[in-house]
């Protein structure tokens, strides 16, 4: 599969996501996808698997935005913001491509924090 054709299907899975339409969503994976959430030590084998676990989340996002999408070859990651409620969480995606299809995802998550002043003069805001 060309670049090109794995960048607009993660463009058309992200926007799928953001929208909350789980089959089109779903469209980018193998049947026999994995995915893994290292942080809650889960592993999710199977697209239809991460699909049911994806429509019973309890909350849906009040807020997606993608940051940034790199990638080549057969390896590509997404930096994006989600929101529940008033809390966003910042993701980080990484999907492994077999056959033009998503075939292994491990996502991180992470919680904003208070950024300790003692570095203050090093960073900007």
């Amino acid at each position: 599969m060309e670049t090109q054709d794995i960048r607009t299907a993660i463009d058309r899975h992200w926007v799928a996501s953001a929208a909350g339409d789980l089959v089109a969503e779903h469209e980018i994976y193998l049947d026999d996808a994995v995915c893994e959430y290292p942080q809650s030590g889960e592993i999710i084998h199977g697209r239809h698997n991460l699909q049911a676990l994806r429509s019973h989340h309890p909350d849906k996002p009040s807020g997606f935005e993608v940051r940034r999408i790199v990638g080549k070859d057969n390896l590509w990651v997404t930096e994006y913001m989600i929101t529940y409620g008033s809390k966003p969480t910042y993701t980080v995606s990484l999907m492994e491509f077999r056959d033009g299809k998503v075939s292994r995802e491990t996502q991180y998550f992470a919680d904003p924090f208070e950024a300790p002043s003692w570095r203050a003069q090093w960073v900007t805001r």
